[in-house]
């Protein structure tokens, strides 16, 4: 990646669809929560040792750190920190519009009630908005792993119904956890208006994705990279402009994939399949959304319009008002176009 890129893409005004709010927190943050809470817990209050910490072996190795770091956020005064501390950082990145996914029912186990938790991550993001310009929107996630979450997950969204919510989503693992099992809840939100956002495809094959498509309605899906192995499938997804989320340093950090040059990325852009790029947990996998972008156009070979087309893609794919969405689009092409009409000299 020449630094003439790499400029290109830290000022690029862009979109994030595929970004967890507790992977999302830096070290700093996560450092600082694990120091209100030492002696309860086995993450380290040390930012230096948060990397080995967050040296996954697998997937469920991943799953099992990652849901120490949830408990880290036991109290309203944690929970707004790591929400408010995701919004400046995604801003700093000249991140616009991002959609974070929340998973209310881990707070609620971790005691904080349906109702406190709303109007915590409400509050946070109506004060990035008012001091950063960054619009953020929430996707609530069922943790698959939890049989009983998925009803208490509806609950919370149908009942709280906060401002900035527009999606419902399931992560966790998917091996063992079928989709079809949370069509209702997923039937019920959409019926109320929200979008269908399942992670499928990552760690399992294509048949999961197949699954998410038919029995929960997905609009969009997470990861989604097993798809290379259908090419009934790719044809699908391009055929019906269902997008992937595509996070390539997660694929990579969680052994879904071996390296990122083996990553199917440029075979699912072939074949026509809409793609967003985005950061999944990005401190927990020692990158950020600039640097997705960075890794995405080596793997596909672009220039500045094809980096900033994969920029439009995540606006399309979004679920931004269309006011939103069309002064987004402007701004990524009049920043492009500036920067091909007077380039920094290196």
């Amino acid at each position: 990646m020449t630094t003439d890129l790499t400029e290109f893409i830290a000022g690029l005004p862009k979109a994030e669809l595929h970004v967890h709010h507790v992977g999302s927190a830096s070290p700093r943050i996560v450092a600082e929560l694990a120091a209100r809470h030492e002696g309860s817990t086995v993450v380290p209050a040390d930012p230096e040792q948060l990397a080995a910490f967050f040296d996954f072996r697998d997937f469920a190795h991943f799953i099992e750190v990652y849901t120490s770091v949830v408990h880290l956020v036991r109290d309203p005064e944690d929970l707004w920190t790591l929400i408010h501390g995701v919004g400046v950082d995604l801003a700093a990145q000249n991140v616009r519009y991002a959609e974070l996914t929340v998973t209310p029912y881990i707070h609620l186990l971790n005691g904080i009630p349906d109702a406190q938790f709303c109007e915590v991550i409400e509050d946070a993001r109506r004060r990035v908005e008012a001091d950063h310009g960054t619009v953020l929107r929430w996707c609530f996630d069922i943790p698959g792993e939890i049989g009983v979450s998925g009803e208490r997950t509806l609950r919370i969204a149908l009942d709280q119904r906060p401002d900035g919510l527009v999606s419902f989503g399931l992560g966790g693992p998917e091996a063992g956890v079928s989709r079809a099992q949370f069509a209702p809840f997923f039937d019920q939100a959409r019926a109320a208006g929200l979008h269908s956002v399942p992670h499928a495809g990552e760690t399992t094959g294509p048949d999961t994705i197949w699954d998410a498509i038919n029995h929960l309605g997905a609009e969009r899906i997470g990861h989604g990279i097993s798809s290379a192995q259908d090419p009934k499938l790719l044809t699908y997804l391009a055929e019906h402009a269902i997008p992937l989320e595509i996070c390539p340093t997660s694929n990579v950090c969680t052994k879904a994939v071996p390296s990122l040059a083996e990553h199917p990325l440029p075979t699912i852009v072939a074949a026509g399949v809409p793609v967003t790029i985005n950061s999944d947990d990005p401190p927990m996998f020692g990158t950020t959304l600039n640097q997705e972008y960075a890794v995405a156009a080596q793997l596909l070979h672009l220039d500045p319009n094809g980096i900033a087309d994969l920029a439009k893609n995540a606006v399309h794919a979004s679920f931004l008002d269309p006011q939103g969405k069309s002064t987004l689009l402007h701004e990524i092409d009049t920043y492009t176009s500036k920067w091909l009409s007077h380039p920094p000299s290196l």
